[in-house]
């Protein structure tokens, strides 16, 4: 493949390189014209759970609004930020953006509320967790190759996906117990839970955290659930408030607003990039291996940036997410999804094609897995839709 010019090239030499793939769990002819992260990107663009990304919520309802953030263009705009990193440090941009754009896709209908549904009512059967979803997804429920289930996506792709927030497993993991559904599949097919992952799946990951500190702040402005004068008391949102108005005073709200936002992306994006060629230039790793074993993440915020993060995080959680309006919304679509679940564990025809063969003598913990990603898989809209057919009653969520 490198005679092709697939190559380290330009790449630096801890980068993921395509050239030396660790391949797939369903060994696959090499593409004449694309590298494997290449091919991963086309196939996770074209699936249909990245299209249903269109219609699953962020943090508002996507009918509240056409201008709010859905899935769907929150991925986007991780995928951009998360390629600005790459070519900053000279990363593999077409696995970067690969692993940007599957990120979400174990998510179900109505953001966290149909998750914490979901995990309520699979408490029994090992619980649920969007993670171990997107692998199902990427793994099994996409269903459109003549030769396997799922995408048969490459290998450093698929730790990318599962490892993107760090080690699962060993010293460096979260106290937290890991998903079957990541431990069946590490089983056929080993992924290192105990490593952190390459750099481009770090790129990504911290990426998420910029594109959602920053969007959900301007939704929320946009809401009418802060206002701008809110943003004063934090440290990174305040600063740059203060350095907008200084230099355009008496801007009009929503040009201000927007000049806020992109600076706030801007000085993040900018922070990550010197704190990780700092990191990068101490432990100067000869390859991606080296990034594996560090102990530590490599791209990172500064000591100072962590903790602007962490204070605007705090800031939405009391000010956005759990807000009176949005947790009354977000109530009432756990309950829709907590009654789609209970009926069809009892009618498990009522789901559609092929999904309810055979779940009359399954066992309990195979109807619930099936009716989970049944559900799991909906979009908004499709959910509500589905609660209005079976049910006399459905809450309107506005």
């Amino acid at each position: 493949m490198a005679g092709l010019g697939f190559g380290l090239g330009n790449r630096a030499p801890y980068a993921c390189d395509p050239g030396a793939s660790r391949g797939r769990l369903f060994p696959e002819a090499d593409s004449p014209t694309r590298t494997p992260f290449q091919r991963d990107r086309d196939r996770i663009v074209h699936s249909a759970a990245f299209r249903r990304l269109k219609h699953k919520t962020q943090v508002f309802l996507a009918y509240e609004g056409d201008a709010y953030r859905t899935r769907l263009t929150h991925t986007i705009e991780v995928s951009q930020i998360a390629r600005a990193f790459a070519r900053a440090f000279r990363l593999d941009e077409d696995l970067t953006e690969a692993i940007a754009l599957v990120h979400d896709f174990g998510h179900t209908p109505f953001g966290h509320a149909g998750e914490r549904a979901l995990n309520a009512k699979m408490a029994d059967f090992g619980g649920f967790d969007h993670n171990a979803q997107a692998l199902r997804v990427v793994t099994s429920l996409e269903q459109r190759y003549a030769e396997f289930d799922g995408l048969n996506l490459s290998w450093e792709t698929l730790e990318g996906l599962v490892k993107h927030n760090g080690p699962l497993t060993g010293p460096y993991a979260k106290a937290e117990p890991v998903s079957k559904p990541i431990l069946d599949f590490d089983a056929l097919f080993p992924l290192e839970l105990d490593r952190f992952a390459g750099l481009e799946a770090q790129s990504a990951a911290i990426a998420d955290d910029i594109a959602y500190d920053t969007h959900d702040l301007d939704d929320g402005l946009r809401a009418g659930l802060i206002d701008i004068a809110d943003l004063r008391g934090l440290t990174l949102a305040g600063d740059i408030l203060r350095e907008v108005e200084a230099r355009h005073p008496g801007l009009e709200r929503s040009r201000l607003i927007h000049e806020v936002m992109r600076r706030h992306i801007t000085r993040m994006v900018e922070d990550v990039i010197r704190t990780t060629a700092a990191n990068l230039a101490e432990l100067d790793p000869a390859n991606a291996e080296a990034v594996r074993v560090a102990g530590r993440a490599m791209v990172a915020f500064s000591p100072a940036m962590r903790e602007a993060e962490a204070e605007t995080k705090r800031f939405l959680f009391a000010n956005v997410y759990r807000t009176g309006s949005v947790r009354r919304v977000m109530d009432q679509a756990e309950t829709v999804v907590a009654q789609l679940f209970d009926r069809y564990m009892t009618a498990p025809e009522e789901m559609k094609g092929a999904w309810s063969e055979a779940m009359a003598a399954a066992p309990a913990l195979v109807r619930a897995r099936r009716v989970c990603d049944y559900l799991a898989g909906m979009t908004d809209s499709y959910a509500m839709a589905e609660h209005r057919r079976l049910f006399d009653a459905t809450p309107e969520l506005r």
